[in-house]
């Protein structure tokens, strides 16, 4: 009977350690990054009223008997951490980041290099992405050049406000468009209508800007000479940058497809004048015959225009997106892009041997194995994606279930000790 309410005492506990696993993930139902743990029970070692015996052989041989055994209750065997994807809540916030997959963000707190799956992060004074209490995101910093080195060592990641992008001198200009078959012939250009002006502003080694006016004159039937000109940097006569002869461009109609024939990059040479461009040209390319923004001349509208050049100005950083591959793409003033970062992730072998050390962090230990350190969508690891965030994991109607039997349980075993106190109570009667 004694043995009775021990294991009904042990039952008591058990299910109340079941409770409290139970009570803690309903409590995490809306928490970032959550996963849910169960408890699994295991009996304790039993005692032997009868050992087991063997067999004897012979006409006068006994069969063999079963050992019997009466346990002496439960205890938790484990209590296990389900890591199934909780589904993706859309947030908006471009420091928002969910692991779709497998993997772990990497976070510094405290000298100690944690794990986590909530991605809800921000940006400190330093300009550091970090979680809600602070632990700093781990990851690669780009170089100057944009250039990530995922095999280096994983450090804080960092964006500081006014961080900036070097200027990048003017190598090429791209016109396109139409010039207007039907325009007036003047070998000169005296003629009203017979030129054609487009303007486009391009960039120094140091960032300064500069306009180039490109001037199209219509000197023949189907022929257009082409100059360039730039405004010193003092007084107002335009300065002449193109080469001498001026270049011409002759329009073949009946080729197929129609183009401009011989077309070779116009290389422009800014003298000292005009700015720091020291010794480097300028190429200006009027597109391939047959493509959609090569330069043509049909009867019609004028719509030349400088479709694009590859300078720039010094820029500073304005926005940034996170790619599913953790690159971090910043976006700058002078409405270039570069890679400014890329966020690591961690894989384990047993990513259930990692303990919780709270606010949504894991350590690892000697049974999870060491982290596997990489890029997402590597080495098993899962993909990212920014301004969503993973949510728990918790199954509410499961929860609601195993509630009831642990209380089921709880009850039962309950029911053992009254039931055992009241034998004991008849035994003891027995002496009246």
């Amino acid at each position: 009977m004694l043995r009775s309410m021990f294991s009904g005492v042990s039952g008591l506990r058990s299910h109340q350690t079941m409770m409290d696993v139970i009570g803690n993930n309903i409590a995490n139902v809306n928490t970032v990054g959550y996963k849910s743990s169960s408890v699994v029970f295991q009996d304790l070692l039993s005692q032997a009223l009868r050992g087991a015996g063997a067999p004897t052989t012979g006409t006068t041989g006994n069969g063999g008997t079963n050992p019997a055994q009466v346990g002496l209750g439960v205890r938790v065997g484990g209590i296990s951490t389900n890591f199934g994807q909780g589904a993706a809540q859309l947030t908006g916030r471009s420091t928002d980041l969910s692991i779709q997959g497998d993997g772990f963000l990497i976070v510094r707190q405290a000298g100690q290099e944690l794990y986590t799956r909530a991605g809800s992060l921000s940006f400190d004074a330093l300009g550091r992405m970090t979680t809600s209490d602070g632990a700093v995101l781990q990851g690669w910093t780009a170089n100057a050049a944009g250039a990530i080195n995922s095999n280096a060592t994983v450090s804080d990641i960092t964006m500081p406000l006014g961080q900036a992008i070097n200027p990048s001198q003017t190598a090429n200009i791209t016109v396109g468009g139409n010039l207007p078959a039907d325009a007036p012939v003047s070998a000169t250009g005296a003629v009203a209508g017979s030129q054609v002006v487009s303007s486009i502003t391009i960039y120094d080694g140091q960032g300064a800007p500069h306009d180039v006016s490109l001037t199209f004159t219509h000197t023949a039937s189907n022929v257009w000479s082409v100059v360039a000109t730039m405004p010193p940097l003092s007084g107002t006569t335009l300065v002449v940058v193109s080469p001498s002869p001026t270049v011409s461009l002759t329009w073949n109609p009946t080729a197929s497809p129609p183009g401009f024939t011989g077309i070779a990059p116009l290389t422009l040479t800014p003298p000292a004048t005009v700015g720091e461009f020291g010794s480097a040209t300028v190429k200006v390319g009027f597109g391939t015959v047959g493509t959609p923004d090569a330069l043509a001349q049909y009867a019609g509208a004028n719509t030349v225009t400088a479709l694009s050049q590859d300078g720039s100005a010094i820029g500073s950083l304005q926005s940034f997106t996170i790619g599913q591959d953790g690159i971090i793409t910043g976006v700058f003033s002078n409405g270039k892009t570069r890679p400014v970062g890329q966020v690591a992730l961690a894989g384990f072998s047993n990513p259930v041997g990692l303990e919780k050390v709270g606010s949504s962090l894991y350590r690892s230990t000697v049974n999870s194995g060491l982290a596997a350190i990489g890029a997402a969508g590597g080495g098993g690891r899962g993909m990212l994606a920014g301004g969503t965030l993973e949510m728990s994991n918790v199954d509410l109607a499961q929860e609601f279930t195993n509630l009831i039997v642990a209380q089921r349980g709880f009850q039962a075993n309950s029911k053992v000790i009254t039931a055992s106190d009241e034998l004991l109570q008849d035994l003891v009667n027995l002496k009246r």
